[in-house]
């Protein structure tokens, strides 16, 4: 079967819910793991996965099998259902109801990947590339009007 040729660099951004640090060091390596089996049997290139307690990272080059909201219904659903019943029985979980994509440019593609693979040091450090830290619960959500700038 002949397939278009795609080359979609797309990043994913959710959270958890109410941004609660559910993803714990016990069970991040397993989780990511799960993640980039997802997206390979979605058929989709994981190029870096990581991320900190309260959200994940997501970077993937597409391919034309699925839509990117089918790879996301998939990965949040699976992975959900994952934590829920193996990494951690018994307890609660759940992500947001939303997440963020982005299309990224090739010439940026090595940028996202280090910043992705740096996430915890990126957060310690301040040093966030802020755009690609936003949900799009949070890009939604309006400037505070009792705060002054």
């Amino acid at each position: 079967m002949y397939r278009n040729k795609i080359c979609a660099f797309l990043h994913f951004v959710w959270a958890t819910y109410d941004r609660l640090p559910l993803v714990t060091e016990d069970i991040e390596r397993d989780l990511h793991r799960y993640i980039s089996q997802v997206c390979q049997d979605d058929e989709c290139d994981v190029l870096a996965v990581g991320g900190m307690p309260d959200h994940i990272h997501l970077f993937v080059r597409m391919t034309n099998i699925h839509s990117f909201a089918d790879l996301m219904k998939h990965v949040k659903g699976g992975s959900s259902r994952f934590i829920s019943s193996t990494l951690k029985p018994g307890e609660w979980f759940a992500w947001q109801g939303g997440y963020a994509v982005y299309s990224v440019a090739m010439r940026d593609r090595y940028k996202l990947i280090r910043c992705i693979d740096n996430q915890k040091q990126h957060h310690r450090d301040g040093t966030l590339w802020l755009d690609a830290e936003k949900t799009c619960e949070e890009e939604d959500t309006p400037p505070n009007p009792d705060v002054s700038t």
